[in-house]
């Protein structure tokens, strides 16, 4: 019986031919990645209690991104203490005000394919989309690799998700993964991988790609992936000279779950208030009028993201009353969409442009949601409370539907615009 690409990782990581599901290993971690948030705050003094230091600071990654810039005196007082923490610990790969923790290791090259990744926070399983395999850990075990430099784990099973045919006009890898998020629901795919795979998923950008594996957390997932291919390679030749060796799944590797899906069917979908499975098509829904329109964070703020969101605004204007905000999830990303004027488009349209960083995706700055608001967002979480007052609503859609929404001044289809 063959093996599936998350347990030829799984094997190579802890020195064994072969692993089976439900087998527990000790792996040897190649990238651990930390942020402002759950990193050095939540892991330094218990470092320091230990008398020992990072194992290896070049395996390490820490990228600050949910305090910048910071807000008040207590954001300041963690960026400065995470500053000095990756000073004193020898830390190269640190980054500030550059972007989204998600989003800044893969474009700097450091997330390779066939590589064991960790991170510390819900969504690090978007490296996925490179072929590496990326898991979220907890503070406490984070603490034990940064001291070891390894990690037991249960070895996952893993469903495969098959998607075959052309996307439809105005739809996108959001409207992709929301179809299977409302399919598999919040626990369908709790401690399991998620391998996407078919010609329709070889057929997107890494921007694109990201968004599948990102989200798969919203299913429960232990983390999610796809096979690299000539797109990844071509990628990393561009921010890379370091060698890697990606793997493959076997032709006969055992799935717990195969589902396949017609991309042909597909239609714009938007995940309603207060769940990421509370999927309905954008067209069946009420007239709901929105006061915010966001394109932004790990999941939507890439530049296929705002190119997206910019061909459905240009030579519009933003209707009355509502907040349209552009947080780009990287500089790059930033530099490139000011670059080619994407920038320009979204401002004239009516856009105010947020720092690249995580702000209002996680209810911290820039953004924050007054009581009986309603906000459209290309972000992933739209659990009450998620992005400010309990009382207000979040619907989750893709960069298309966004700006769509932020025109009509109410969620819509964006075929109503595309189609003109």
């Amino acid at each position: 019986m063959g093996q599936t690409v998350a347990e030829k990782i799984l094997a190579r990581a802890s020195g064994k031919s072969e692993v089976r599901p439900g087998e527990i290993i000790w792996v040897e971690v190649d990238l651990v990645m930390m942020n402002d948030s759950g990193g050095p705050r939540r892991i330094a003094a218990n470092l320091e209690r230990l008398g020992t230091g990072v194992w290896n600071s070049d395996r390490v990654t820490v990228v600050a991104d949910h305090f910048v810039p910071a807000c008040n005196d207590i954001e300041a007082g963690i960026l400065a203490l995470t500053r000095e923490w990756v000073r004193r610990q020898g830390i190269q790969k640190y980054h500030e005000l550059e972007g989204i923790c998600h989003i800044v290791p893969i474009e700097k090259g450091y997330v390779l394919p066939g590589t064991l990744m960790v991170g510390g926070d819900s969504h690090s399983c978007t490296g996925g989309a490179l072929g590496a395999l990326a898991i979220a850990l907890g503070s406490t075990d984070m603490l034990g690799v940064l001291v070891k430099g390894s990690v037991w784990l249960k070895v996952p099973e893993t469903i495969k998700i098959v998607w075959e045919g052309n996307l439809p006009p105005a739809t996108s890898a959001k409207d992709m993964i929301l179809y299977n998020i409302k399919q598999l629901g919040l626990e369908g795919a709790t401690y399991k991988v998620v391998e996407f795979t078919g010609d329709t998923v070889r057929r997107l950008n890494i921007d694109e790609r990201i968004v599948l594996t990102n989200m798969t957390i919203e299913m429960g997932a232990k983390t999610g992936i796809i096979e690299p291919d000539e797109t990844v390679f071509a990628y990393l030749a561009q921010r890379t000279c370091v060698e890697y060796s990606p793997l493959f799944s076997d032709p006969d590797a055992c799935y717990s779950q195969v589902i396949r899906c017609r991309a042909e069917e597909l239609e714009p979908l938007v995940a309603c208030p207060h769940s990421p499975d509370n999927v309905e098509k954008a067209a069946s829904l009420p007239e709901l009028p929105v006061q915010q329109a966001l394109i932004g964070a790990c999941t939507g703020g890439k530049y296929s993201d705002l190119a997206a969101a910019a061909r459905v605004v240009s030579g519009r204007r933003v209707a009355p009353g509502v907040r349209f905000l552009v947080a780009p999830a990287s500089r790059e990303i930033l530099r490139r969409a000011a670059a080619d004027g994407v920038l320009a488009i979204l401002v004239e349209a009516g856009a105010t442009i947020l720092p690249p960083a995580c702000g209002p995706c996680a209810g911290l700055s820039n953004g924050i949601l007054a009581p009986g608001e309603r906000c459209v967002a290309s972000t992933n979480r739209n659990f009450q409370g998620r992005m400010g007052s309990p009382e207000a609503e979040v619907f989750l859609a893709s960069p298309a539907t966004v700006a769509a929404s932020a025109l009509a001044g109410k969620i819509v289809d964006p075929r109503v615009y595309l189609e003109e």
